[in-house]
């Protein structure tokens, strides 16, 4: 009989346990009300992505793009040729900024008055073809000859010349060329039978070799590099080159390609040329091993 009535004896015996069970039910309770109120006011989220074709989501991905006015250019399309200001900043300025290898500054009309004297025509052939330690066309052989044309005039007309810039040549009409082609007679029908003629070989890739690394640096590391201006180490000079021989290949060539910017100087990348890698890297392989 008393362990009957044991066992139906209230688990809360004192004050204390009476104290804790009222303030754990409060506590519960409390806790519940937050979480339903959190979950009542709070939106719903949705998965990442879900919008992600909608017009306004695609519009968003396109602004930046949009806003920077960027202009697709179809490769195909004929080269528009570059202003005379944009060529000198690209190419001429290397030494005419700071009149390195002897080359006139731009704007000094003192410097500039004795070859303005020799004329428009000497002055254009001298750039086309290079002279003394300026190499042909600035050391950019990708130039046209117009472009270099309009280099000239704008460096000119700065240091005291009123030359007028060179008009661009009208291109030939196609009707006379289609004309020409019809007046033609057609070829016999029996060409129709000639055996096909057989594919032309596909040409090996090109590989830089010594000769590339040496025409490279005739045509534009000579300007700097043949002199010591600018502080551009000699070729030959074995003392000049001996530290940077020491940084090894890898940083020359990286120098050569990017460009470098010395305490005495600025070499513009590719020196001012825009021959691939591979050129370049074998015009400083020509050079070190000139140099050591």
């Amino acid at each position: 009989m008393s362990d009957a009535h044991n066992e139906h004896q209230s688990l809360i015996r004192t004050p204390k346990q009476l104290v804790a069970a009222v303030t754990g039910f409060f506590l519960v309770i409390v806790i519940g009300i937050i979480l339903l109120v959190v979950f009542a006011t709070n939106d719903r989220l949705t998965g990442a992505g879900t919008n992600s074709q909608s017009a306004e989501a695609v519009a968003e991905r396109v602004r930046p793009v949009a806003e920077e006015g960027f202009t697709l250019v179809d490769a195909n399309a004929p080269k528009v040729l570059q202003a005379g200001n944009a060529v000198y900043a690209a190419v001429c300025a290397a030494c005419h900024d700071s009149g390195a290898a002897g080359a006139p500054k731009l704007g000094d009309n003192g410097a500039w008055s004795a070859r303005l004297a020799q004329g428009y025509d000497t002055l254009l052939k001298h750039a086309i073809e290079g002279i003394r330690a300026m190499p042909a066309k600035g050391g950019n052989p990708d130039l046209d000859n117009l472009e270099v044309a309009r280099a000239v005039v704008y460096m000119t007309n700065k240091s005291g010349a009123s030359f007028k810039e060179p008009a661009a040549a009208e291109p030939a009409a196609a009707t006379t060329a289609a004309a020409t082609a019809e007046a033609a007679p057609a070829p016999a029908a029996a060409s129709a039978t000639a055996p096909a003629a057989s594919p032309a070989p596909a040409a090996a890739p090109a590989v830089a070799s010594a000769d590339a690394g040496k025409a490279l640096y005739n045509s534009a590391c000579v300007a700097c590099h043949g002199a010591g201006i600018a502080g551009a180490p000699k070729v030959g000079d074995k003392a000049a080159w001996a530290a940077r021989i020491g940084q090894g290949n890898g940083v020359l060539y990286d120098h050569a390609i990017k460009g470098f910017q010395g305490k005495a100087g600025v070499m513009p990348p590719k020196g001012g040329s825009t021959a691939p890698d591979a050129d370049v890297k074998a015009a400083v392989d020509y050079m070190v091993l000139s140099s050591k």
